[in-house]
């Protein structure tokens, strides 16, 4: 049996925002294997959209528990003050 600390798993995610006429749309999130490919991709698509976040989100995926995400970089517009205006 695996031990809690075991079944915990980092996700890496990039998330960017379009804008549009009635305000920002959260595009399609983009999973990398690792934090330097989040960082990366992040920068890149900051070049050409609104606003742009990598964050680090660590859980089981086996009970869906998840610690709260933590922002890696972020770029362009600000998307709310704290952590609880993120959309996800």
């Amino acid at each position: 049996m695996a031990s809690q600390a075991e079944s915990k798993k980092t996700y890496y995610v990039v998330q960017s925002f379009s804008e549009e006429a009635a305000g920002l749309r959260m595009d399609a999130p983009i999973q990398a294997l690792t934090e330097a490919s989040a960082l990366k991709t992040a920068e890149r698509l900051s070049e050409r959209k609104v606003s742009v976040l990598a964050f680090a989100r660590t859980g089981d995926p086996a009970t869906g528990e998840f610690d709260e995400p933590v922002v890696l970089a972020s770029y362009g517009r600000p998307i709310g003050d704290s952590m609880e205006d993120l959309p996800f």
